[in-house]
């Protein structure tokens, strides 16, 4: 195996272990680490690659979004509500840096006109 190949693996179990927390713990979001998590194991093994799509983890959470079918109204509002939460602490946390929060205020509105708009939102029972 290349060193290539091994960077890919390793950052894939990394984010697959981070996703798999981020469907337990609200602070962490899932769908970020585990959509890395996808392309990590393609570029490693497509052995694992066909291994991570069959997980239920994968399929709960990324499966529509991938297809470009889209998302639950309820996978939506998670997203949102820990992205909305987390970027809250951060700019409460960047109190004398002013570019810092503006940039975080944009990153945090692209965010939500990206779930809002670009994002279709599906009925519970179109999964």
């Amino acid at each position: 195996m290349n060193t290539k190949k091994i960077f890919y693996l390793i950052l894939g179990c990394i984010s697959l272990a981070l996703g798999t927390i981020g469907t337990f713990l609200p602070m962490l979001p899932c769908a970020p680490f585990l959509l890395l998590a996808t392309f990590c194991f393609t570029k490693s093994s497509d052995r694992l690659h066909t291994w991570f799509i069959q997980t239920k983890l994968y399929q709960s959470n990324l499966e529509s979004l991938v297809k470009g079918r889209g998302m639950t109204k309820k996978a939506k509002l998670r997203i949102i509500s820990i992205v909305t939460i987390t970027m809250l602490l951060g700019f409460i946390m960047m109190r004398a840096t002013t570019i810092g929060r503006v940039v975080l205020s944009i990153i945090w509105i692209c965010h939500l006109l990206y779930f809002v708009f670009g994002v279709k939102t599906l009925a519970a029972n179109d999964l």
